[in-house]
């Protein structure tokens, strides 16, 4: 009898947790099948093969819906992404969001070890000259950000991409960051040397 009690118990631990995520409610199941189309560039597990295109595996599930809504609203600027968003519903973008969190994302080496040192001091330190806060202040010392406030993971990301992000956010073209300003105000304090070096540096957290 005590065993039947406790496998009836498992199963129904299971069965409320197998569809769901703490802080996004969504079911992945239901998200793997709406993300074929998302796999022509970000992978069907969510590791991209072209370092144009961010990896999403591992992404934290609050951050994905609040991007795809800053796509959908034009705060970020990306053609082939809003032909995208405009065909998903709120249900659809949980969805994604919880399957894609859910799948393991692939380890990447450093883009460039020659700028290890700089991207390092950066990621860990800032620049006092120039008032720039260190990066681990949100994203973590391993760059795993932080789901509760909608903080990305940064780690093992794209160096290619991350640049560009950062490049976008100094320029003012990508406005996701909000009322707030955090990332472009950072960002327009970051030199080409220092964004390249601090992206390469993030590829290789893990």
């Amino acid at each position: 009898m005590k065993n039947i009690f406790a496998a009836l118990l498992t199963t129904l631990l299971l069965a409320g947790t197998a569809n769901s995520n703490p802080l996004v409610d969504g079911d992945a199941e239901a998200g793997k099948a709406k993300a074929v189309t998302c796999g022509a560039c970000h992978g069907a597990d969510g590791n991209s093969v072209n370092p144009v295109w961010p990896s999403i595996a591992g992404q934290h599930p609050t951050y994905i819906v609040e991007q795809l809504h800053a796509f959908k609203g034009g705060q970020r600027n990306e053609p082939l992404m809003l032909g995208q968003v405009m065909l998903l519903s709120e249900d659809d973008m949980k969805n994604l969001a919880v399957y894609f969190s859910e799948m393991p994302a692939a380890a990447k080496s450093v883009a460039d070890p020659s700028t290890l040192d700089r991207g390092q001091r950066i990621f860990r330190g800032g620049d006092r000259e120039f008032g720039t806060p260190a990066c681990n202040a949100c994203h973590g010392p391993t760059g795993s950000g932080n789901p509760a406030a909608s903080v990305p993971s940064v780690k093992g990301q794209y160096a290619v991409y991350t640049a560009a992000q950062l490049r976008a956010y100094a320029s003012g073209a990508r406005q996701s960051d909000g009322p707030t300003r955090v990332m472009r105000d950072i960002a327009a304090k970051l030199s080409e040397e220092d964004i390249l070096a601090v992206s390469s540096y993030m590829q290789g957290l893990q």
